[in-house]
């Protein structure tokens, strides 16, 4: 089972991610698209990746306001899978945001 990261380490690990938040159910990130089908394409593209990672996002559709919520529910936290989920997240957004 993988290793729950502390809150230290996971503030750490955020600083370099854009726009993530922490709270105790996870790590948190809320992006605005032009348009509904924008939104609903970027979903499609990170449940693709999080197939490759076998590791999937909690996802909230609304019309184009998507957030990505990643923990690890198995280990009760915050893992190292969620931290990479976030960075392969941020590297699909990149430029797609409003």
């Amino acid at each position: 089972m993988a290793e729950v990261l502390t809150a230290e380490a996971v503030r750490d690990e955020l600083g370099g991610l854009a726009g993530w938040s922490q709270d105790p159910a996870g790590i948190t990130r809320t992006v605005e698209l032009a348009s509904f089908p924008d939104a609903i394409g970027l979903v499609g593209r990170v449940a693709a990746t999080a197939e490759e990672l076998d590791h999937h996002p909690d996802i909230d559709i609304r019309w184009r306001t998507v957030t990505f919520r990643c923990v690890t529910h198995s280990a009760g936290g915050v893992t190292r899978r969620d931290i990479e989920l976030a960075r392969r997240i941020d590297e699909i957004v990149g430029g797609t945001t409003r």
